[in-house]
């Protein structure tokens, strides 16, 4: 799995005074807006302790993820304010088989092997015989690996983590919620903090 942060809400290099902007900086201002007050992170502190959330929605952020199993996609998904462009089985053969093993299984599992193998040699003859890929696909394992990019703002990017950091998430969303709260610990902490372990 491989997750890394394309793009995040920054100042307006044109405006000298929104040019060093951060994204906590950006919700300071907008909280600053609903109470007609100077714009202080003191106060998005204060938003997010009392559930006055709709500050930090413009806080955007955008991650590139790969190595993720279909699996986790679509468990992903389910955050709905998110946006979403993932590799398409659609118009992309698989060319390989690439798939997430669970830790669960072990390496040399005879089912996990024939299955996975079965299935590949499976899609494959079905585009040999002139079936389109986005019918064979049918045939492809929720393991199979893929990758998006995602977009959120800070607002919906708490529920996730909230959701996926917690013990009861399914192992690989967790592993990549993990990684996605110590990325965004470096860029805007004050957004996140309270969601430490």
């Amino acid at each position: 799995m491989n997750i890394e942060l394309m793009a995040y809400t920054q100042g307006n290099p044109l405006i000298e005074k929104y040019k060093d902007i951060t994204p906590t900086d950006a919700c300071a201002i907008a909280a600053a807006q609903c109470y007609q007050s100077t714009p202080k992170t003191v106060t998005v502190s204060g938003c997010i302790r009392h559930g006055h959330e709709s500050v930090i929605e413009h806080a955007n952020f955008t991650f590139l993820v790969e190595g993720i199993s279909r699996a986790c996609l679509a468990q992903w998904t389910r955050h709905r304010l998110m946006s979403y462009s993932v590799k398409s089985q659609r118009y992309c053969r698989e060319n390989a088989i690439d798939v997430v093993r669970p830790d669960t299984v072990s390496e040399d599992d005879p089912v996990w092997e024939e299955t996975v193998a079965k299935a590949w040699e499976a899609y494959n003859t079905l585009i040999q015989q002139g079936v389109p890929k986005q019918d064979a696909r049918y045939l492809l394992p929720n393991a199979c690996c893929t990758s998006m990019v995602v977009t959120m703002n800070a607002r919906s990017l708490r529920n996730f983590l909230k959701l996926r950091l917690d013990s009861h998430a399914q192992w690989e969303i967790r592993e990549a919620a993990g990684i996605i709260f110590d990325i965004v610990m470096e860029v805007a902490p004050l957004l996140f903090e309270d969601l430490k372990s």
